[in-house]
């Protein structure tokens, strides 16, 4: 049977394959495997699909299975020679020890990632062996598309609501990867790829040492995704490392285009969105692209239970407040570009602050296990308790926990078998109870509890607070100060900039089309001018002669 190079379907005596137009006379150049090469006696070797610091990927063919696989090869440059027409590696004395240790990683590596098989944003490893002095990795093989091309059939973004179910499964394998001990480190658009039925797939694999600087491998970083610390000389990579990446490539998504790059942000952190693409994000989404792509470690997401979290449900204000702090400035328009601006309807704004929620809730079908809480959830706070047991019930009965805030009741109650606690992911606004507080419960308060062997399921809805907002004065007060006081307010908040006399740079000027007082709907976009300080006036230049 005589297969194609470049497809691996059959062609008969034709040398151009009839199918993908692969030239079959043509020789694979060095140091890459030859064509027709089988490895273990059962897999041959085709054209080469990529390549790394660390392996070469081929198309290849199982003749057991008789189908195609991808054949991963450890190939880490500069360590090793391989003579036209051989199979077998050559190492260096000098380079033995760092070889092995290398090759090492990459079984174990692999190995690991294999016990993910199963999960459904994975690509399956079918085997693994040593072999040509080297070592190997077989995949099957999937017809997928690259998710550059999903997004440009998307109009080159997805809304949210698309995104979410192909983002948030990807975050638990990140997760189970981590939990053994490993993890990917080169999450972006270039290494996600879509299935006919529509599941996003994880490619991209590579030991830790190919996704920094500073090591034996030559690494490959993907700008914009990779971060600020595996720019770094053989920093140690993390989860929070991790969550850059996951969060850089969900902001492509979301936005268009991928962040700057992490040595740039490490001068200008500032994160852009056009007016439309805020208006239609979910201001807790803005918030958890914020936190995740913060260039301070310190400051960034540090966990994929907070990820979920922050993606789910609306966080607190902080995290994205110090990244507005640093993000308030842009640079001095000149008078063209400033009416130009005022005339495009997708410009470009720094983002400054986010729909904000007083507490982290627990996500979507998230399940908070609370503790036996007689006696110790007490008082009121602005909620209307509720008495509706029945007096003949002398047995346990539901707890009130309406008007009470939701962080105290979830510190309180964590660890408990008496409550299956779920959150309602409905929006309440409430002119009674604050912001943060439970407004709502089902059972009600009071409702017997039949069977004390089986846990009580309680949804809860937290309070927005009141709908309408009232606009602070912020005239004359500094940018940091100012996106606080928004946030707390509860608004989207974008700004524009202006030259201004009588304010410092830095300094917010007053609202655009509003004023202190003025009442705005909890969520909604306002618009403040920010100062420039004064105007530069402009000099004659010196036109005598130079001095010889």
């Amino acid at each position: 049977m005589a297969l194609c190079m470049g497809c691996m379907k059959e062609i008969g005596d034709e040398q151009i394959c009839p199918d993908c137009g692969f030239n079959n006379t043509e020789t694979q150049p060095e140091p890459f495997l030859g064509f027709h090469t089988v490895l273990k006696d059962r897999y041959i070797v085709g054209r080469g699909i990529d390549t790394n610091g660390e392996s070469t990927r081929y198309l290849g063919y199982d003749k057991e299975e008789k189908k195609k696989v991808i054949i991963r090869e450890f190939l880490p440059i500069g360590i090793f020679d391989r003579s036209k027409g051989e199979k077998d590696l050559v190492v260096g004395y000098n380079d033995e020890t760092v070889f092995k240790n290398l090759r090492s990683n990459f079984i174990s590596y692999y190995k690991i990632v294999q016990e993910l098989n199963n999960m459904s944003v994975m690509i399956k490893i079918l085997d693994i062996f040593e072999e040509n002095n080297t070592a190997y990795e077989i995949e099957e093989y999937l017809e997928l598309n690259h998710f550059e091309d999903y997004l440009k059939r998307n109009n080159g973004q997805l809304e949210w609501e698309v995104a979410r179910p192909l983002f948030m499964p990807l975050i638990s394998a990140l997760e189970s990867l981590h939990k053994r001990g490993i993890g990917h480190y080169a999450v972006s658009p270039s290494n996600l790829y879509i299935t006919k039925d529509g599941k996003l797939k994880l490619s991209g694999f590579c030991t830790a040492m190919e996704r920094k600087r500073g090591t034996p491998l030559k690494s490959q970083l993907y700008s914009g995704c990779a971060a600020p610390e595996q720019y770094e000389k053989n920093f140690t990579l993390d989860i929070v490392t991790e969550i850059y990446g996951f969060t850089a490539t969900l902001f492509h998504t979301l936005t268009g285009h991928v962040p700057a790059n992490a040595r740039e942000r490490l001068k200008d952190s500032s994160l852009l969105m056009s007016t439309n693409t805020v208006k239609r994000l979910p201001p807790h989404v803005v918030t958890a692209l914020a936190n995740g792509l913060q260039v301070d470690r310190k400051e960034r997401i540090a966990d994929f239970d907070e990820l979920r979290s922050q993606l789910s449900v609306a966080p607190t204000a902080q995290a994205i407040q110090e990244e507005i702090s640093k993000t308030a400035s842009l640079s001095d328009p000149s008078k063209q570009q400033k009416e130009e601006k005022k005339n495009n309807e997708n410009k470009k704004v720094t983002l400054i602050a986010a729909l904000i929620s007083l507490v982290v809730f627990v996500g979507i079908g998230a399940v908070l296990v609370a503790t036996n809480c007689f006696g110790l959830v007490n008082g009121n706070h602005g909620g209307v308790q509720d008495t509706t047991a029945t007096k003949a019930w002398s047995g346990p009965v539901v707890d009130n926990f309406v008007g009470k805030k939701y962080s105290s009741v979830k510190s309180q109650l964590k660890g408990s078998d008496k409550y299956i606690i779920n959150i309602n992911s409905e929006e309440k606004f409430s002119d009674n109870i604050e912001e943060g507080y439970i407004c709502e419960q089902t059972p009600a308060a009071g409702t017997p509890i039949t069977s004390e062997d089986e846990a009580v399921n309680i949804s809860l809805t937290i309070s927005k607070g009141a709908k309408m907002r009232t606009l602070p004065d912020i005239a004359g007060k500094d940018i940091k100060t100012v996106a606080t006081m928004l946030a707390d307010t509860g608004v989207l908040v974008m700004q524009e900039t202006e030259y201004n006399s009588k304010y410092p740079n830095n300094t917010v000027i007053d609202y655009k089309n509003l004023k202190s007082g003025d009442q705005i709907e909890y969520g909604k976009t306002v618009t403040i001018k920010v100062s420039l300080g004064a105007e530069p006036t402009s000099t004659e230049p010196n036109t005598g002669s130079a001095d010889n």
